[in-house]
């Protein structure tokens, strides 16, 4: 992961969650998350998915490879990432 400067001040709560999610999947799995991963977690469409991640990565808080599988590279130091909550 990158050391950037960035601040938790910068995302929104739900941008939060979502990057959290990233930083747990990857730590658990050794892989980045799919985008149905991310679907399922937080209950949410595949477009709600996946307009967050270009948001994100617009952001500079997520970097990923166009046309490659679970490419999500996280940016932010996992230091400064929110506690995951459990999605209802």
């Amino acid at each position: 992961m990158s050391s950037a400067p960035h601040d938790s001040a910068e995302w929104t709560s739900l941008q939060g969650q979502y990057l959290a999610f990233i930083y747990a999947y990857t730590t658990i799995h050794n892989q980045a998350p799919a985008e149905r991963d991310m679907q399922q977690f937080f209950q949410v469409t595949p477009p709600s998915v996946h307009n967050m991640l270009k948001l994100l990565e617009h952001h500079g808080f997520i970097r990923r490879q166009p046309g490659v599988a679970r490419s999500i590279q996280l940016l932010v130091p996992s230091e400064k990432l929110p506690i995951l909550r459990r999605h209802k």
